[in-house]
């Protein structure tokens, strides 16, 4: 049977951290930022992790 294959997107959107955890970033960040406060885009620049709920999706899409 053929390995399976890594979601590109993914790969470029999720890292794993040392102990298992899927690193995300946060949505929203990328533009229309001029309406959007300082506050607000400072909260968005922090990472966040993946609820455990959609762990096991993720893990399938980066073939882990």
């Amino acid at each position: 049977m053929p390995k399976m294959k890594t979601n590109s997107g993914s790969k470029k959107r999720f890292t794993l951290t040392g102990t298992g955890k899927i690193k995300r970033k946060h949505a929203y960040k990328s533009h229309i930022l001029t309406k959007k406060t300082k506050k607000q885009k400072r909260n968005l620049t922090h990472f966040g992790l993946i609820d455990s709920v959609d762990q096991k999706r993720v893990k399938a899409l980066l073939a882990i």
